[in-house]
C-alpha cells in the first residue's frame, strides 16, 4: 500500500454546517479519504443529500441539533464519540449598513458564526471528546480583513473567529491538539441562486481574482483534508488563506 500522509482512514471527523455548499463538500471529501464522518443539522431534510453522498462502507452518522440551543448543544456533545477532528463550518451572511443594524441582527450573526462554535468546543473539551493529537478547523473568511460596504457584521464575526483560533491553538498546544482556520475567498455555491447578486456584479467582482475564477467548495474541502490528516502535525495557530489571489491585489 502506498504511503499517504493525507489519509483519514479510521479517523472520526465531526462537521457543522454540513447540509450544503462548503460543509457538504467537506463531509463528502473527508469520507472519500477514509474518515468516519459525523454531520449535523437542524432537520433531517437538510442533511439527507449529504448523507446520501458519503461513502457507504464507512461508519458515518448524523446528529440533529440547533447549534443556537444550549440544550441541543448539551445533547449533541453527549451523543458524540471521542473525535479525531472537528470542522466548524456553520455560518450566515447578513448584509446591512452600520446605520441600520439592529441588536437582533448583531446577535444572530454572532450566535451562528462565533458564539455557537465557542460554546460547542468548550463543551467538547470539558467532556474530553477530542483525542490528543486531534485537529480543530474553523472556516472563517477573507472578509475578516478585506471588507465590503454593508458586510460589517459578517466581517466582524469572522475576525472574532480568527482571534479565537489563535488563542485556542495556544491553549491546546500542550495537549498536542492543533487549531487552525481556513479563510476562503468567494466560493460558488447554490446560495448564489437565491441571492440578489446579478451577473454584472459577479463579473466585476471576478476581476479581483488573479487566477481568473471564483473558488469551488472542493477547493476548501481539500484544505480541510490536510488539516485533519497527519500531514499537518506541525501546523497550528495558522490562518490559511485560499482565495485565488484575491488578497494580493
Amino acid at each position: 500500500m502506498c504511503y499517504n500522509p493525507f489519509s483519514l482512514e479510521n479517523k472520526i471527523v465531526f462537521i457543522t454546517g454540513s447540509s450544503a455548499g462548503i460543509g457538504k463538500s467537506i463531509a463528502v471529501s473527508c469520507s472519500k479519504m477514509g474518515a468516519n464522518v459525523i454531520v449535523t443539522g437542524r432537520s433531517m431534510s437538510g442533511i439527507q443529500d449529504t448523507i446520501s453522498e458519503l461513502q457507504t462502507n464507512k461508519g458515518n452518522n448524523f446528529l440533529l441539533a440547533d447549534l443556537q440551543s444550549d440544550s441541543d448543544l448539551d445533547q449533541l456533545v453527549a451523543d458524540l464519540p471521542v473525535l479525531d477532528g472537528i470542522i466548524f463550518n456553520a455560518g450566515i451572511v447578513k448584509t446591512v449598513p452600520v446605520a441600520f443594524i439592529k441588536k437582533q441582527q448583531l446577535q444572530e450573526v454572532f450566535d451562528v458564526n462565533f458564539n455557537s462554535s465557542v460554546m460547542l468546543i468548550q463543551k467538547i473539551l470539558s467532556q474530553k471528546k477530542i483525542k490528543k493529537g486531534g485537529s480543530i478547523c474553523f472556516i472563517s473568511s477573507v472578509a475578516s480583513s478585506y471588507v465590503n460596504i454593508g458586510n460589517s457584521l459578517y466581517s466582524a464575526s469572522k475576525g472574532a473567529v480568527n482571534s479565537f483560533t489563535k488563542a485556542l491553538a495556544l491553549e491546546l498546544a500542550s495537549k498536542n491538539i492543533r487549531v487552525n482556520a481556513i479563510l476562503p475567498g468567494f466560493i460558488e455555491t447554490k446560495i448564489l441562486e437565491n441571492s440578489n447578486i446579478d451577473d454584472k456584479s459577479l463579473k466585476e467582482h471576478l476581476k479581483k481574482y488573479p487566477m481568473g475564477r471564483f473558488g469551488k467548495p472542493d477547493d476548501i474541502a481539500n484544505a480541510t483534508i490536510y488539516l485533519m490528516s497527519d500531514a499537518s502535525q506541525w501546523t497550528t495557530g495558522s490562518l490559511i488563506t485560499i482565495d485565488g489571489g484575491y488578497s494580493i491585489k
